[in-house]
């Protein structure tokens, strides 16, 4: 799985990481309606957050570090 951490970690990774989280949020805002919308927009702003701040939250969970500069020096 640390092959999984190290795509995470790079800018291709990093990108389906930013375009998901926005795609999540889209979706909450334009397919849903009252609070469920801002649920799932919280739920979106997550892996948004994760890519632009260059962190793999599933980093720690395989042994490997959080930060993606970090990963991307062990491979």
């Amino acid at each position: 799985m640390k092959g999984f951490v190290q795509f995470m970690a790079s800018a291709a990774g990093r990108g389906a990481r930013i375009v998901a989280g926005l795609a999540i949020i889209a979706w909450g805002f334009l397919g849903l309606g009252g609070s469920e919308a801002y649920v799932v927009a919280a739920i979106g702003a997550i892996p948004l957050l994760a890519g632009i701040l260059d962190i793999c939250l599933f980093g720690p969970l395989f042994g490997c570090p959080l930060e993606g500069s970090k990963n991307r020096k062990q491979a």
